[in-house]
């Protein structure tokens, strides 16, 4: 049974970035991911969803929308046809009162629905447009799909992941969506400064998934040229420093281990009962220790083996050596670190009762970010956003035609029962 904090959702919260808006084109990871940040500080995202919804929403588990609901938080829905006349003026008048726009189709899609930047900057000069592409709006590669398997294959990643007698290792998770949407975001509000600070007008931002994954490689590129050697697959070791690698416990667990200095090797070893390898030639130096690494993981490895974790884990931190546990969720869940910090919430959800899910990742201690709304239904705010800027009439003309759709928000009655038409005619790429 978990026993995480929990939290409520507050309709009241504010947030430091309470009064700027955000219209939300992007599918899938990176924009949400993008917006997410943004959201969690009180901006105001607007997220546009193609009338089928956004493409995140159908990544479920046990017929969950678990995606969706962590990356949509703090977000509202608009369903409409934005490749319909209409619903591109829709968008085209709701980007003259936001702040931002943020898309990811593949270069050249919003030009040719007559949304391209010099329309929506002819609107708003004070439009950030942040385009987030496969492989960016300029290059050879510019029309190419660019899903983060791609990106994350073709920047080196995969071929420095795992280990050296077995295939390159794809990341697990979205790790190139995720970068992209951490430097997104950063982007986002170094553009906003300019216009809101500084006095300038809005910009185009170029952000391809491809350069972000390239960036977390650090030097390789000036390592290569330095060496003329590509930095082998090392599996959980280090190229680096010694010892640093992942140990299997004498109860089937997993300690992770990193002496990133080199006094922390030599703690280590005494430690262990092997103070003798510290004056050893073999293993005296970090230089020495990645040359014969396989004894040094040997004697590490034979040690934390013939010990529980629990055990292994209170010798280290008696010891003062950098060592830990190698956890998954439901270890995650549980611990009592995770708790107390309250990395992990449990948020109320409609579905499942509560929903557990990521804290808001930076603590600002005047003005901390907080949970406004749940990640909303399909054009659950189709109405209260849409009313507001076309009228009662136009509004209902436009359900009628199935250019926009409308669910009823939480615990109200729709306000325009007609059902429209959901039909898709087209959904976002990056």
């Amino acid at each position: 049974m978990s026993t995480l904090p929990r939290k409520s959702y507050d309709a009241g919260y504010r947030g430091p970035l309470a009064g700027i808006r955000i219209i939300d084109l992007s599918r899938l990871v990176a924009g949400n991911m993008l917006t997410l940040q943004l959201g969690d500080f009180g901006a105001d995202v607007i997220k546009i969803e193609p009338l089928a919804g956004d493409t995140l929403r159908a990544f479920r588990t046990a017929d969950v929308e678990t995606y969706w609901k962590v990356y949509a938080r703090n977000k509202r829905s608009v369903c409409l046809d934005f490749r319909s006349a209409a619903g591109r003026k829709l968008i085209l008048r709701l980007c003259e009162e936001a702040d931002v726009l943020v898309e990811s189709f593949r270069p050249g899609v919003m030009e040719e629905m007559g949304l391209s930047p010099a329309a929506l900057l002819a609107r708003n000069a004070r439009l950030v447009v942040m385009r987030l592409s496969g492989w960016g709006q300029t290059g050879a590669y510019r029309e190419k799909p660019g899903f983060g398997t791609l990106v994350e294959g073709y920047s080196g990643f995969a071929a420095m992941n795992g280990f050296s007698d077995r295939e390159p290792v794809l990341p697990p998770m979205f790790l190139g969506d995720m970068t992209t949407g951490l430097y997104g975001a950063t982007a986002v509000m170094t553009a906003l400064w300019e216009v809101r600070v500084n006095g300038g007008v809005g910009q185009v931002i170029d952000l391809s998934l491809f350069e972000p994954t390239l960036s977390m490689l650090g030097p390789q590129a000036a390592n290569f040229k330095l060496t003329g050697r590509v930095k082998a697959r090392t599996g959980s070791r280090s190229s680096t420093t010694a010892p640093r690698n992942a140990y299997r416990t004498g109860d089937d667990q997993w300690l992770c281990i990193s002496t990133s200095t080199h006094s922390m090797a030599h703690r280590l070893f005494e430690a262990i009962g092997h103070g003798d390898m510290n004056t050893d030639a073999r293993y005296a130096t970090n230089v020495a220790r990645l040359a014969h690494v396989e004894d040094v993981d040997r004697v590490v490895g034979a040690f934390v083996g013939a010990r529980t974790l629990a055990q292994n884990l209170a010798f280290f931190e008696a010891a003062g050596v950098t060592a830990g546990p190698i956890y998954d969720a439901s270890h995650l869940s549980a611990d009592d670190y995770v708790i107390g910090r309250e990395s992990l919430v449990e948020l109320e959800d409609e579905d499942i009762g509560s929903m557990p899910m990521h804290n808001v990742v930076a603590r600002l201690s005047g003005t901390p970010g907080g949970f406004k709304r749940p990640a909303p239904r399909k054009g659950e705010h189709t109405a209260e956003v849409l009313l507001p800027l076309c009228g009662a009439d136009h509004y209902e003309h436009l359900l009628a035609e199935g250019v926009v759709l409308a669910h009823p928000a939480r615990d109200q009655t729709p306000p325009h029962p007609q059902e429209a038409i959901a039909v898709q005619s087209g959904t976002g790429e990056h």
